[in-house]
């Protein structure tokens, strides 16, 4: 039988929460007032009843995950985390979309205690759910897989809202397939059917039944109404309650319940219109609320202290779950002291023991000369990794073979029903990701299970294809969390598959993502240690390898300098006696070009300086010190060679120096073939060094 009370505190406290929200878009002058006020008894009653969280440690690891998908409704969620006692106040309120405030107008991860992650880009906290889902069932995986359901410390469920801006965007589309297909019982996401965007009635674009959909997707649905047969409105919460206690009861399948809801009630004029939305509601609005709901019009930011208090008592029954969690806790750490020290090691952060010896004994066995593909240089860093990293894990949009990203002898992360003939070992705890053709719901995916486990994830694709993930790979970097990218295929070197996978400006625009992190390394050497400065950096930017096709050389310099050289961004590979007379800058597949260049230049008697640059950004973290020593300001001839846009390399080539790229769209031919006809070639970065050298000569 059900334990939901509702009482004329809970109500009395959903009035306030209308109000408050009201006042905090009308202060601010621009928002989203209708959802969060629509929103509020059934975000007051997940949080008051159904959420299992500790407002006095937001970080609990035993906690609840909420995730407000449609972010433009924060208030929803910042009028709960104050009623929760999460350390929000009612200045916190009053600041709504202000500068510096930590309530700003989309949630932002890392700023406000109580929020998992930024939310605002629609369909994205919908499908990164899903990631959360995934990384605490492969987690409990590693740690406890043999506790009864439930029972485990590592058991927790997953809440979302989301509106119908999220179900119009593809990528809810692609990650609740994939939800499905995974049966993720401990998730539960509530659509908010209000049937208004900013355009107004949304069956002028979204017409067909979305519980049909989910449920196709092999979802369980159901469905709840505050509009009564008769036309009128209740928010009936007992009734709401009974739905969802039903819902979990299933623990075989995620769970999409929709509640139908009129946006903005019960605001007089505004109830249900499209101006709701995204606008304030005006002063004339606002008072007729307060009317409504029984506050004086004439004052704002009123608090029912009465109401505030029975809110408040969430928190001591947070901390008393949070207590009986701590009993499970403990009595799991005394029964499996070695799981105890692999959590302990994960949850702070840190590397195993062997990690360094990992990848020496994988670089003891590489050929300097030998031709090695720098994806497979990948997959065999992963591989040397896998066995003393049981927390990293990943796969690819369906590229698998071709990005290098599967684990040898790993079991697939799925239901054993969906083993196939290629993946005859399937499990729920299973290691072995497969996305299938869903870019970006891989990108929301991963950085889900990066927020809610203590795991690693890694993700692969072709790089051209990064174009798909590009909006999550934004939201990892604005969150800064380091999500791992594998993306290979990177240059026209790919060859006959022609210009719709030959990526050209996709070096320019990644590197043009703040606090993102691109790195491009020159043969197996540089890609090994560019794995090992990822894992070892202090700071925790989402990183993208971006791997080549085709067999690079390895690089006798690389194998003596990359370890020291990598994690400084660039490095000198070949240098000269004396002053340089010019600097040849190269990343990836052209540094062999540059080496070769060099030899060329010196045996007419032009002293080059090869500079590996596998990563920009690594390199601007450098002091001064080492930038000058590594790019002398007094050498003004300089030559960038990278088979992209030159675009990111002119802050380095100067006034004089010249560009080797590519400022087209890629060919058809074959590899080779194409980097030749597009000029990427040892002579040509002669050439471009002698015209460098030639203009210095006059200006100076």
């Amino acid at each position: 039988m059900s334990n939901f009370k509702w009482s004329e505190l809970d109500e009395r406290a959903v009035k306030m929460a209308k109000v408050l929200s009201a006042d905090a878009v009308e202060k601010a002058g621009s928002g989203h007032p209708g959802s969060p006020i629509s929103l509020a008894p059934i975000a007051y009653t997940l949080y008051q009843h159904f959420l299992k969280h500790d407002p006095n440690d937001p970080d609990w690891a035993g906690r609840d995950r909420f995730i407000l998908s449609g972010g433009h409704a924060s208030l929803t969620q910042y009028v709960q985390l104050y009623f929760s006692g999460y350390g929000l106040t009612l200045d916190d309120l009053k600041r709504f979309r202000t500068a510096g405030t930590r309530t700003p107008g989309h949630p932002e991860y890392g700023l406000t205690p109580g929020i998992e992650m930024t939310t605002g880009p629609l369909g994205q906290g919908l499908a990164s759910a899903v990631g959360f889902a995934y990384g605490q069932r492969y987690e409990r995986g590693m740690l406890d897989p043999d506790a009864p359901a439930g029972q485990s410390p590592f058991d927790h469920n997953i809440w979302v809202i989301c509106g119908e801006g999220d179900v119009e965007e593809g990528i809810s589309s692609e990650a609740s397939s994939l939800a499905g297909d995974q049966q993720l019982g401990n998730l539960t996401v509530i659509f908010d059917a209000n049937h208004i965007q900013i355009e107004g009635d949304t069956k002028i674009a979204l017409s067909e039944d979305i519980l049909k959909r989910y449920e196709a997707y092999g979802w369980y649905t159901d469905e709840f109404s505050f509009i009564q047969p008769d036309g009128s409105y209740k928010e009936d919460t007992e009734g709401l309650a009974a739905v969802l206690e039903k819902a979990q009861q299933v623990t075989d399948r995620p769970k999409f319940i929709k509640v139908d809801t009129l946006m903005a009630w019960p605001t007089p004029g505004k109830t249900n219109d499209p101006s709701a939305h995204g606008s304030a509601l005006g002063a004339e609005a606002v008072a007729g609320l307060k009317q409504t709901l029984g506050y004086d019009p004439e004052q704002s930011f009123q608090i029912d202290e009465e109401a505030l208090a029975h809110a408040r008592e969430v928190a001591q029954r947070g901390l008393a779950a949070h207590s009986e969690w701590d009993e499970r806790y403990q009595a799991w750490r005394k029964a499996n002291p070695d799981k105890a020290a692999l959590y302990d090691r994960i949850h702070a952060g840190k590397l195993p023991e062997g990690f360094d010896k990992a990848i020496d004994d994988l670089e003891a066995g590489f050929e300097p000369g030998s031709k090695v593909a720098t994806r497979k240089a990948s997959g065999a860093v992963i591989n040397a990794l896998a066995p003393i990293m049981p927390e990293l894990w990943g796969g690819s949009a369906d590229l698998g073979g071709s990005n290098n990203t599967d684990i040898k002898g790993a079991v697939s992360f799925a239901p054993e029903a969906y083993k196939t003939t290629q993946w005859p070992e399937t499990s729920k705890y299973g290691r072995q990701l497969h996305f299938g053709v869903r870019e970006f719901a891989m990108g929301a995916i991963t950085n889900g299970i990066l927020l809610g486990s203590d795991t690693r994830p890694f993700n692969g694709t072709f790089f051209q294809f990064s174009d798909y993930e590009r909006p999550s790979v934004r939201l990892a970097a604005l969150m800064d969390i380091p999500n791992l990218y594998i993306w290979t295929h990177d240059s026209v070197a790919l060859g006959e598959d022609g210009p719709t996978h030959q990526p050209i400006e996709h070096l320019a625009a990644m590197r043009g993502i703040p606090q993102m992190e691109v790195v491009r390394p020159a043969d197996q050497c540089e890609t090994a240690e560019a794995y090992r400065a990822f894992f070892e950096k202090d700071n925790s930017h989402p990183a993208a390898l971006i791997l080549t096709r085709q067999g690079v050389p390895t690089l006798e310099e690389t194998k003596a300098k990359a370890r020291e050289g990598v994690r400084k961004g660039a490095y000198v590979l070949v240098d000269t006696d004396g002053q340089p007379d010019v600097l040849l800058m190269a990343t990836g597949s052209e540094v062999q070009h540059a080496v070769a260049a060099a030899k060329t230049l010196g045996d007419q008697g032009v002293k080059a300086r090869v500079i590996s640059v596998p990563s920009m950004e690594w390199f601007e973290e450098q002091d001064d010190d080492y930038k000058e020593e590594i790019l002398p300001a007094s050498v003004k001839a300089r030559v960038s060679v990278e088979a992209g846009l030159a675009m990111p390399w002119y802050k380095y080539l100067g006034s004089y120096g010249k560009p080797v790229s590519i400022e087209q769209f890629g060919l058809q031919g074959g590899g080779d073939e194409n980097m030749r006809d597009l000029g990427i070639t040892a002579d040509h970065v002669v050439e471009a060094a002698k015209a460098s050298i030639e203009e210095v000569r006059k200006a100076f």
